[in-house]
C-alpha cells in the first residue's frame, strides 16, 4: 500500500462526506440526544480510520478499522430509527444507509488487504 496519510484513504474521505451529511440533515432536529448520538457515531468512523492510520502498525490499524466499521453499523441502525420517528424521509434514509454501507465495504476491503 502506498498511502502516505489518512486523508488519502478513500474510506476516510467517504466518512467525512457522510459526517457532513449527517450534521446537515440533523442540524435542526430537536431530539438532542438522538442527534448527538448519530453525529458522534458518524464522526467516529473517520476518526477511527485516522487514529488507526497514525498508529503506524497494521495490527492497530486493523483494530481501529473494525471500530470504524462498528460505527458504520451504528449509523445504519440509527437511520432506521430516524426514519421510523420521521426525523428523516425515505430518500434521506436511503442516502445515509447506502453511504454507510459503502464505507463498511471499503473498510472490509482495507482490513483484508492488511492481512496479506
Amino acid at each position: 500500500m502506498n498511502i502516505k496519510k489518512f486523508e488519502d484513504v478513500i474510506s476516510w474521505q467517504k466518512a467525512k462526506e457522510l459526517t457532513l451529511l449527517i450534521y446537515k440533515i440533523f442540524s435542526i432536529n430537536k431530539d438532542y440526544s438522538f442527534r448527538d448520538q448519530i453525529q458522534r457515531a458518524s464522526i467516529s468512523i473517520g476518526n477511527n480510520i485516522a487514529e488507526g492510520f497514525e498508529r503506524k502498525s497494521n495490527a492497530e490499524l486493523r483494530h481501529f478499522l473494525y471500530m470504524a466499521k462498528g460505527s458504520c453499523g451504528e449509523v445504519r441502525s440509527m437511520s432506521y430509527i430516524a426514519l421510523e420517528l420521521k426525523y428523516i424521509n425515505k430518500e434521506q434514509f436511503e442516502i445515509i444507509f447506502n453511504q454507510a454501507q459503502e464505507i463498511s465495504r471499503l473498510l472490509m476491503g482495507f482490513i483484508k488487504s492488511l492481512k496479506n
